[in-house]
Protein backbone atom coordinates (compact mmCIF):
# COMPACT_ATOMS: atom_id res chain seq x y z
CA UNK A 1 0.00 0.00 0.00
CA UNK A 2 1.10 3.50 -1.04
CA UNK A 3 0.61 6.62 0.67
CA UNK A 4 -1.79 7.76 -1.76
CA UNK A 5 -3.93 4.85 -0.57
CA UNK A 6 -2.63 5.39 2.98
CA UNK A 7 -3.79 9.57 2.80
CA UNK A 8 -7.51 7.99 1.10
CA UNK A 9 -7.88 5.71 4.39
CA UNK A 10 -7.39 8.45 7.02
CA UNK A 11 -9.42 10.88 4.95
CA UNK A 12 -12.44 8.16 4.87
CA UNK A 13 -12.18 8.65 8.92
CA UNK A 14 -12.73 12.94 8.03
CA UNK A 15 -11.70 15.91 6.55
CA UNK A 16 -8.22 16.81 7.03
CA UNK A 17 -5.19 19.02 6.36
CA UNK A 18 -2.08 17.85 5.10
CA UNK A 19 -0.58 18.66 8.46
CA UNK A 20 -2.80 17.07 10.38
CA UNK A 21 -2.18 13.74 8.08
CA UNK A 22 1.07 14.18 8.66
CA UNK A 23 0.62 14.26 12.78
CA UNK A 24 -1.06 11.23 12.14
CA UNK A 25 1.60 9.50 10.02
CA UNK A 26 4.14 10.63 12.54
CA UNK A 27 1.90 8.92 15.59
CA UNK A 28 -0.10 5.99 15.23
CA UNK A 29 0.38 5.42 11.99
CA UNK A 30 4.11 5.08 12.14
CA UNK A 31 3.64 2.00 13.88
CA UNK A 32 3.31 0.27 10.40
CA UNK A 33 3.97 2.68 8.06
CA UNK A 34 6.79 5.13 7.30
CA UNK A 35 6.25 7.83 5.24
CA UNK A 36 8.08 11.08 4.58
CA UNK A 37 6.43 14.33 5.20
CA UNK A 38 7.83 15.40 1.64
CA UNK A 39 5.44 12.47 0.03
CA UNK A 40 2.34 13.76 1.60
CA UNK A 41 1.56 16.63 -0.15
CA UNK A 42 2.38 15.41 -4.12
CA UNK A 43 0.13 12.46 -2.74
CA UNK A 44 -2.89 14.63 -1.73
CA UNK A 45 -1.97 16.61 -5.06
CA UNK A 46 -2.68 13.84 -7.24
CA UNK A 47 -5.89 12.55 -5.72
CA UNK A 48 -6.90 15.74 -5.92
CA UNK A 49 -6.16 15.50 -9.41
CA UNK A 50 -8.04 11.96 -10.04
CA UNK A 51 -11.14 13.35 -8.66
CA UNK A 52 -10.34 10.90 -5.29
CA UNK A 53 -10.11 13.87 -2.75
CA UNK A 54 -11.67 17.86 -3.37
CA UNK A 55 -9.47 20.69 -1.88
CA UNK A 56 -10.86 23.53 -0.24
CA UNK A 57 -8.56 26.83 0.61
CA UNK A 58 -8.91 28.26 3.51
CA UNK A 59 -8.08 31.68 5.24
CA UNK A 60 -8.72 31.45 8.64
CA UNK A 61 -8.77 34.88 10.49
CA UNK A 62 -5.60 35.48 11.94
CA UNK A 63 -4.14 32.21 11.00
CA UNK A 64 -2.33 30.93 7.78
CA UNK A 65 -3.83 29.98 5.03
CA UNK A 66 -4.29 26.26 4.09
CA UNK A 67 -6.09 23.28 2.66
CA UNK A 68 -8.59 21.40 3.52
CA UNK A 69 -9.26 17.86 2.11
CA UNK A 70 -12.10 15.31 1.75
CA UNK A 71 -12.58 11.96 0.55
CA UNK A 72 -15.45 11.96 -2.39
CA UNK A 73 -17.47 8.97 -2.72
CA UNK A 74 -14.58 7.52 -5.93
CA UNK A 75 -11.77 7.96 -3.81
CA UNK A 76 -13.71 6.40 -0.65
CA UNK A 77 -14.21 3.54 -3.72
CA UNK A 78 -10.89 3.02 -4.57
CA UNK A 79 -9.97 2.52 -0.88
CA UNK A 80 -11.76 0.06 -0.22
CA UNK A 81 -10.98 -1.70 -3.63
CA UNK A 82 -7.49 -1.24 -2.13
CA UNK A 83 -8.38 -3.29 1.14
CA UNK A 84 -9.80 -5.90 -0.81
CA UNK A 85 -6.72 -6.48 -3.11
CA UNK A 86 -3.64 -5.71 -0.76
CA UNK A 87 -1.68 -8.32 0.18
CA UNK A 88 -1.16 -8.79 4.23
CA UNK A 89 2.80 -9.18 3.63
CA UNK A 90 4.30 -8.16 7.03
CA UNK A 91 7.73 -7.04 6.02
CA UNK A 92 10.32 -5.75 8.40
CA UNK A 93 13.09 -3.89 7.46
CA UNK A 94 15.72 -2.77 10.82
CA UNK A 95 19.06 -1.17 10.80
CA UNK A 96 19.44 -2.68 14.18
CA UNK A 97 18.63 -6.37 13.15
CA UNK A 98 21.26 -5.63 10.21
CA UNK A 99 24.56 -4.36 13.08
CA UNK A 100 22.94 -7.10 15.35
CA UNK A 101 23.82 -9.99 12.64
CA UNK A 102 27.36 -8.70 12.36
CA UNK A 103 27.66 -8.26 16.10
CA UNK A 104 31.00 -10.55 16.85
CA UNK A 105 33.01 -7.85 14.50
CA UNK A 106 32.22 -4.45 16.29
CA UNK A 107 33.56 -3.71 19.10
CA UNK A 108 32.25 -4.46 22.68
CA UNK A 109 31.54 -0.64 23.70
CA UNK A 110 29.54 -0.24 20.26
CA UNK A 111 27.34 -2.92 20.69
CA UNK A 112 26.62 -1.81 23.95
CA UNK A 113 25.69 1.19 22.66
CA UNK A 114 23.65 -0.02 19.94
CA UNK A 115 21.95 -2.23 22.16
CA UNK A 116 21.05 0.84 24.72
CA UNK A 117 20.05 2.89 21.76
CA UNK A 118 17.75 0.21 21.09
CA UNK A 119 16.28 -0.14 24.21
CA UNK A 120 15.99 3.71 24.44
CA UNK A 121 13.89 3.67 20.96
CA UNK A 122 11.25 1.39 22.11
CA UNK A 123 10.58 3.23 25.31
CA UNK A 124 10.36 6.21 23.73
CA UNK A 125 7.78 4.64 21.08
CA UNK A 126 6.02 3.12 24.31
CA UNK A 127 5.72 6.67 26.25
CA UNK A 128 4.21 8.37 23.22
CA UNK A 129 1.88 5.22 22.17
CA UNK A 130 0.90 5.78 26.06
CA UNK A 131 0.55 9.14 25.64
CA UNK A 132 -2.19 8.96 22.54
CA UNK A 133 -3.80 6.07 23.97
CA UNK A 134 -4.56 8.34 27.02
CA UNK A 135 -5.73 11.60 25.14
CA UNK A 136 -7.46 9.65 21.92
CA UNK A 137 -7.93 5.86 23.49
CA UNK A 138 -11.64 6.58 23.87
CA UNK A 139 -12.43 7.15 20.41
CA UNK A 140 -10.42 4.80 18.67
CA UNK A 141 -12.34 2.16 16.25
CA UNK A 142 -12.17 -1.45 16.86
CA UNK A 143 -9.24 -1.62 14.08
CA UNK A 144 -7.12 1.12 15.70
CA UNK A 145 -7.08 -0.52 19.23
CA UNK A 146 -6.11 -3.60 17.32
CA UNK A 147 -2.94 -2.29 15.87
CA UNK A 148 -2.30 -0.36 18.45
CA UNK A 149 -1.98 -3.49 20.77
CA UNK A 150 -0.33 -5.51 18.28
CA UNK A 151 2.41 -2.86 18.04
CA UNK A 152 2.65 -2.59 21.92
CA UNK A 153 2.98 -6.06 22.12
CA UNK A 154 5.87 -6.75 19.63
CA UNK A 155 7.32 -3.41 20.87
CA UNK A 156 7.23 -5.04 24.48
CA UNK A 157 8.25 -8.23 23.54
CA UNK A 158 10.93 -6.85 21.45
CA UNK A 159 12.39 -4.84 24.99
CA UNK A 160 11.71 -7.74 26.83
CA UNK A 161 14.02 -9.85 24.33
CA UNK A 162 17.04 -7.32 24.24
CA UNK A 163 17.01 -6.87 27.87
CA UNK A 164 17.00 -10.82 28.29
CA UNK A 165 19.70 -11.81 25.84
CA UNK A 166 21.79 -8.87 25.19
CA UNK A 167 24.77 -10.59 27.18
CA UNK A 168 24.96 -13.16 24.40
CA UNK A 169 26.05 -10.79 21.72
CA UNK A 170 27.70 -9.05 24.24
CA UNK A 171 30.21 -12.04 25.33
CA UNK A 172 31.23 -12.77 21.81
CA UNK A 173 32.28 -9.62 20.73
CA UNK A 174 35.50 -9.34 19.27
CA UNK A 175 38.11 -7.23 21.12
CA UNK A 176 40.21 -7.05 18.14
CA UNK A 177 40.18 -4.30 15.40
CA UNK A 178 37.38 -5.16 13.37
CA UNK A 179 39.07 -4.03 10.23
CA UNK A 180 41.84 -5.79 11.08
CA UNK A 181 39.72 -8.98 11.70
CA UNK A 182 37.53 -8.30 8.46
CA UNK A 183 41.25 -8.19 6.62
CA UNK A 184 41.96 -12.10 8.45
CA UNK A 185 38.73 -13.78 7.50
CA UNK A 186 39.02 -12.72 3.31
CA UNK A 187 42.20 -13.93 3.50
CA UNK A 188 44.39 -11.34 2.60
CA UNK A 189 47.87 -10.70 3.38
CA UNK A 190 50.38 -8.18 4.48
CA UNK A 191 50.30 -6.67 1.07
CA UNK A 192 46.16 -6.61 0.99
CA UNK A 193 45.48 -8.80 -1.52
CA UNK A 194 44.07 -12.08 -1.43
CA UNK A 195 45.85 -15.59 -0.95
CA UNK A 196 46.45 -17.51 -3.91
CA UNK A 197 43.44 -19.67 -2.12
CA UNK A 198 41.10 -16.69 -2.40
CA UNK A 199 39.10 -15.37 0.91
CA UNK A 200 35.50 -16.25 1.95
CA UNK A 201 34.28 -12.95 -0.29
CA UNK A 202 35.62 -14.28 -3.04
CA UNK A 203 34.78 -17.82 -2.97
CA UNK A 204 30.86 -16.52 -2.80
CA UNK A 205 31.22 -14.02 -5.91
CA UNK A 206 33.16 -16.63 -7.97
CA UNK A 207 31.00 -18.32 -10.77
CA UNK A 208 29.74 -21.41 -10.71
CA UNK A 209 32.57 -24.43 -12.48
CA UNK A 210 35.50 -21.31 -12.02
CA UNK A 211 38.24 -22.03 -9.87
CA UNK A 212 41.10 -20.01 -9.29
CA UNK A 213 39.82 -17.53 -12.27
CA UNK A 214 39.62 -20.23 -14.67
CA UNK A 215 36.92 -22.76 -15.95
CA UNK A 216 37.06 -25.75 -14.30
CA UNK A 217 37.40 -28.16 -17.17
CA UNK A 218 40.57 -26.06 -18.26
CA UNK A 219 42.39 -26.89 -15.19
CA UNK A 220 41.60 -30.81 -15.35
CA UNK A 221 43.85 -30.86 -18.63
Amino acid sequence: MDVKTLCLGVLCHGEATGYDIKKLFESAVSLFFLAGYGSIYPALAELNERGLVLCEAQAPPGRPDRKLYRITETGRATFRDALCCTEPRHKVRSEFLVLLYFAQLMPPERLSEVLDQRLGEIEETLGQLDTVERLEGDTWSAGEKFVAGFGRTILEASRDYVRDHRHQVEDSATQADPAADSAHRSGSGDNGRPDAAGGPIESLTRPAGRRNGRPAQDQRQ
